[in-house]
């Protein structure tokens, strides 16, 4: 029988006896390597980071950084895992480590007082230190980029690094200019960095995991056909993948499931093709790995995921997973519903195509049955020209939305011929604005028209009063956001 084992600093470690809703962070304190810290238990501070081997982007190995609070130990069975302890070099007998390169910058640059986050924003910075192509963008580039950016305030660093990398790390005594001063003047690996080298191995395979412990079990199939199986003789089964959304349940409402079925790794569920009249996008691949392999190439969802909680969540959050909650304020159903993009569900039966704009069915439900999974989101191509997503939220990023509006307008010889506008928090489940999208459609793309589409916007779905904005808020915001877009598009065409 499989015995269940994650390698940490180099050193193999049995998750057994550990319960299988035991979390990354409890497995490691257990075993003294306190430097991962609990703070939040929900994934929004990252005093929990640590890197974890995963399939690269542009080398057969990247080195991630996850929350550790929210994943499974069991999750990681077969995996290699890296904290802050691990990062240091062992000096000679009798000698103090060798900092890490990260750690040293931090130390000489003030970036620590309590040091409570201190470990988390570490590993977090080692991620974004190892980023195989940080240091390809020459310093004039970097600056270019954030010149043309009103709001980046100099996100990106002479060096490379993407300041967003730490977006989930939260310090509350040190500051953040010292820690921005340390992000910013790392150089580049060394050539005899261990961890640099192990970028050019592949990481480690998924194996298949059944473990179980205390009537629970934890069970990661092989194959699309092991899970749909599985599914089918265990209906009251949890399916996670990333478990951001899950971790969250069992930490903070002490939620547990005597079955979780993870299908994070799945083959069948981690493709990207490009075909001719559409773009496929497994439903497992985490948002990170989405936004860097499409480069930009789907504008709408390269405005979507700098907005999408962050870096740390999107490194292990998938659009299945955000779809499958049913949330009526996830911020992707939104931009999908622009896009007019379809899931691909799988069942024991097989397979079938459904538009998004008719998945859900109601606050937190949808068309999808007991025992299918989403396997793939398709977008039909060719793609509208004119996008946008506006995420109105407390805070510029890492925050829920109080209302997501998404843009995909065909705008040909001054005439909309075409519009679909996706809408988050205003609903029961994410909707389609149809009454402004008639409104548009046929029109001249003039203040009189957008002005009038405006007026229907703001009394599309049914928004409420909660602890994230008022009903006329929610409503103010509708309008305003394609007003704002048609000033955006106005202001291009007259520069």
């Amino acid at each position: 029988m499989h015995m269940a084992i994650i390698t940490v600093n180099g050193k193999e470690a049995p998750i057994s006896p550990a319960a299988p809703h035991t979390t990354v962070l409890d497995f490691l304190r257990e075993r003294g390597l306190t430097g991962t810290k609990e703070g939040c238990a929900e994934g929004e501070c990252g005093a929990c980071s640590v890197l974890v081997a995963r399939p690269g982007v542009n080398k057969p190995t990247d080195w991630v950084a996850v929350n550790a609070c929210l994943v499974p130990v069991a999750a990681l069975d077969g995996q290699e895992v890296i904290t802050s302890e691990g990062l240091a070099t062992a000096g000679a007998p009798g000698e103090p480590a060798e900092l890490h390169p990260v750690q040293e910058e931090m130390a000489v640059r003030g970036g620590s007082q309590c040091g409570y986050c201190t470990p988390g924003f570490i590993c977090s910075m080692a991620s974004e230190y190892y980023r195989p192509d940080r240091c390809a963008q020459p310093r004039a580039e970097a600056e270019a980029a954030d010149a043309t950016d009103a709001d980046s305030h100099s996100e990106h660093g002479p060096n490379g690094f993407d300041l967003h990398a730490l977006s989930g790390n939260l310090c509350r005594c040190t500051g953040y200019r010292p820690i921005r001063d340390a992000a910013f003047a790392v150089g580049a690996p060394a050539e005899n960095d261990p961890l640099a080298q192990r970028r050019e191995q592949s990481p480690p395979a998924p194996v298949a995991t059944a473990y179980t412990r205390d009537d629970s079990a934890f069970l990661r199939p092989a194959t699309l056909a092991d899970a749909l199986r599985l599914l089918r003789e265990r209906p009251d089964a949890v399916v996670v993948a990333g478990s951001t959304d899950w971790g969250v349940e069992v930490n903070i409402r002490s939620r547990r499931a005597g079955c979780v079925v993870a299908v994070d790794r799945l083959p069948e569920l981690r493709e990207l093709r490009v075909e001719s009249d559409h773009i496929e996008i497994g439903a497992a691949q985490t948002l990170t790995e989405i936004e860097r392999r499409l480069d930009g190439s789907v504008p709408l969802l390269a405005e979507l995921f700098p907005q999408f909680a962050s870096r740390l969540i999107r490194n292990s959050a998938t659009l299945g997973g955000n779809l499958g909650t049913g949330s009526p304020i996830g911020d992707s159903p939104p931009v999908l519903l622009a896009l007019e993009a379809s899931v691909v569900l799988a069942g024991a039966d097989g397979e079938r195509e459904v538009p998004l704009a008719d998945y859900f069915t109601g606050y937190r439900q949808s068309v999808r049955r007991p025992g299918e999974l989403i396997r793939a989101v398709r977008v039909p191509l060719p793609l509208a020209p004119v996008t946008a997503f506006h995420k109105i939220a407390k805070r510029r990023f890492d925050d829920i939305s109080s209302v997501a509006v998404a843009f995909a307008l065909d705008i040909e010889d001054g005439t909309v011929r075409k519009a679909r506008i996706g809408l988050g928090g205003v609903a029961a489940t994410p909707i389609r604005a149809l009454a402004a999208e008639a409104a548009l459609e046929g029109g001249p793309w003039t203040a009189e028209t957008v002005e009038a589409a405006a007026r229907v916007l703001r009394d599309e779905g049914t928004p409420m009063d909660d602890h994230r904005a008022s009903a006329g808020y929610r409503s103010a915001m509708l309008g305003q956001s394609l007003l704002k877009l048609y000033a955006r598009t106005t202001e291009a065409v007259s520069s």
